[in-house]
């Protein structure tokens, strides 16, 4: 069975957007962007609400800029073939591999559980992987701890008032100070 992750940077202070709607301390330098490209390369589907999906148009079409490095366009390419599942009340549309949601949350994941395919669900946007932790959908929650304290904003883990055991898998520290931990739902 396929596992739902829930992957983003997050600040020490655990937002992953500050209180001024920023993200740009989550500015990736070349080891974390290849990381991050290869975990993208994991999932064999992505799972976003309407901001996120909106601030990943971006990835679209980054590929039609001849000044762009390898990495970039290594990580647009992976980003562009990548399935994508946008759930949205105000979306009529969305471009390109990607699908607005037909049911709700759990009824998506349930459904894309039991089909055949390989890589997991990942689950981007805080809001959604909210709504995913609330219901005990989440497996597996993977942050990229950024060392800045910004004071408020959007929060990483969502306030959902129960408490889910974690078991750690994987970390990794990087030479810009940005730590990874990986961790895994006990059931």
């Amino acid at each position: 069975m396929r596992s739902v992750t829930y992957s983003m940077s997050v600040s020490l202070d655990g937002y992953v957007v500050g209180p001024d709607g920023g993200f740009d301390w989550t500015v990736p330098d070349e080891e974390v962007f290849r990381f991050a490209t290869d975990e993208v390369r994991e999932a064999g589907v992505h799972l976003l609400g309407r901001r996120l999906y909106e601030t990943m148009l971006y990835w679209e079409t980054v590929n039609q800029n001849p000044s762009l490095d390898f990495s970039t366009l290594e990580f647009a390419a992976v980003w562009r073939s990548l399935p994508k599942v946008v759930f949205s009340t105000t979306l009529s549309a969305v471009e390109g591999n990607a699908r607005l949601a037909s049911g709700g949350l759990a009824e998506e994941i349930e459904r894309l559980r039991a089909e055949p395919g390989g890589g997991n669900i990942a689950i981007g946007g805080a809001g959604l992987a909210a709504e995913a932790a609330a219901s005990g959908l989440i497996d597996e929650y993977r942050a990229r701890v950024y060392p800045v304290l910004v004071g408020g904003g959007v929060p990483f883990f969502p306030r959902h008032g129960r408490r889910v055991d974690l078991e750690l898998v994987e970390t990794r520290i990087f030479s810009s100070r940005i730590v990874y931990f990986r961790y895994r739902v006990v059931r």
